[in-house]
């Protein structure tokens, strides 16, 4: 098999939650156990960091790679979905696996996966573990996919845990209650092994709380430590966000500056602190300078993208994968302080979304273009249209995201501004 037919067997043979939902998800770790047995238990000669959370899971991925490459480890880095290319789920010091490896991957292992039957997640993961001892990495940071306890990568002993924070998404598989997502997200904390949480939550802090004294393990809340004291945008041709940040109240780094815009990274450089600190307790030689180096080339080093991202300046067009109540929210919340005149929204979602949580959020002023992302999991546009009315958000329907995006941009003056969102499928055909 070349690589295009072995991505085709990846795509087509195997169940994909990307593509089509919840019928691809195991509720047990039974495959994956089997899985990594076949390709000789590779999670157990690495050392990692696992890191689940609803929101700011891949950005803080990708900043703590970042970071820790600068300080010259050798890194591995394991994220989904991709937006683009398959490869981009699996890097080592930023650069994606080759399609050489991918291919060598599934034909050496083809025979034992049709006894196993795993899905497309679970021999990824398999790959990635394989490539990460293969390539000799001092450290993997190892992001989960949905969930936690039963998520498949949760059969590896990191030396940290994170979460970066709760709130609802894939409510069918997770709970309905913040409480119980709080309970599958918990599911990666480990005996002994200390656990940093992003955001203390009324809702999930006894639970935190339970399952790290169940597990004897040391719980620190990012956000009770670390303060953004202060954040400005500097720069126009390659702005970035530059902010000062407390622990403990008082000054612990000055302008530390990174080139996500999105506000809600200020949590997030936050929770990569806390950790960064943990590490360095565990002999992992880190310098301030490796952390601003680290933060400030967190997209030249990882390839990070779809994060509040300028894809134009005259209309401004932005995009961003936030495709939950939390995320919308504060990317709502931003789009509000981006000065325009107008606003077009470019918006397609996945079928499996509770509408009726995300659509209050959006702005009824603004002009819609309903689209659907090429894939079996996208929601038909004409019924998003319909859902979109009750909500006073008014639009026409485009045959694909791309048709949407060129109306908009011929639509919109230069003063106006144009936002695609509402699914991460739904950027990755923009970018």
């Amino acid at each position: 098999m070349n690589y295009k037919q072995t991505l085709e067997y990846l795509y087509s043979s195997l169940p994909m939650f990307q593509r089509i939902g919840a019928a691809a998800y195991k509720a047990d770790l039974n495959n994956t156990i089997a899985l990594l047995k076949l390709v000789r238990n590779p999670e157990k000669k690495f050392k990692s960091i696992h890191i689940a959370g609803t929101n700011g899971k891949g950005s803080v991925s990708h900043m703590l790679a970042s970071i820790l490459q600068c300080a010259g480890y050798r890194v591995g880095l394991y994220t989904s979905p991709h937006l683009k290319d398959f490869r981009e789920r699996i890097k080592v010091n930023g650069k994606p696996i080759s399609q050489q490896d991918v291919v060598q991957f599934v034909e050496q292992y083809k025979n034992g996966f049709e006894k196993i039957k795993p899905s497309f997640f679970e021999i990824t993961v398999g790959m990635a573990f394989e490539y990460f001892e293969k390539q000799q990495v001092d450290i993997a940071v190892i992001e989960t996919g949905l969930g936690g306890r039963l998520d498949s990568t949760n059969v590896i002993k990191p030396l940290l845990s994170v979460i970066t924070n709760i709130s609802f998404d894939h409510e069918a598989l997770l709970g309905n209650t913040l409480e119980k997502i709080a309970i599958e997200k918990a599911g990666i904390i480990k005996l002994k092994t200390p656990v940093v949480v992003g955001e203390m939550q009324a809702e999930s802090r006894f639970i935190f709380s339970k399952y790290a004294i169940q597990n004897k393990a040391e719980l620190f809340f990012a956000d009770q430590v670390y303060k953004v004291q202060q954040s400005s945008i500097k720069g126009t041709v390659n702005p970035v966000q530059e902010m000062d940040i407390l622990r403990n109240g008082k000054v612990f780094i000055e302008k530390l500056s990174i080139p996500l815009l999105g506000h809600y990274q200020q949590k997030n450089c936050c929770t990569v602190l806390q950790a960064v600190e943990l590490l360095q307790q565990q002999s992992f030689v880190v310098t301030e300078k490796d952390i601003k180096l680290g933060m400030a080339k967190v997209v030249e080093q990882t390839n990070f993208q779809g994060r509040w991202q300028v894809l134009n300046r005259k209309p401004l067009v932005i995009a961003d994968t936030a495709h939950n109540e939390a995320g919308i929210k504060e990317v709502m919340k931003q789009l509000k302080l981006t000065q325009h005149k107008k606003l077009h929204i470019v918006l397609g979602v996945v079928n499996d979304k509770d509408l009726s949580k995300i659509l209050h959020l959006f702005p009824s002023k603004a002009l819609y273009y309903f689209c659907k992302a090429d894939l079996p999991r996208a929601l038909d546009a004409k019924i998003l249209q319909e859902k979109a009315k009750e909500h006073s958000l008014k639009g026409k329907v485009y045959s694909s995201v791309n048709e949407a995006l060129k109306a908009a941009e011929k639509a919109a003056t230069k003063e106006d501004l144009v936002f695609v969102g509402g699914s991460t499928f739904t950027v990755a055909e923009v970018l």
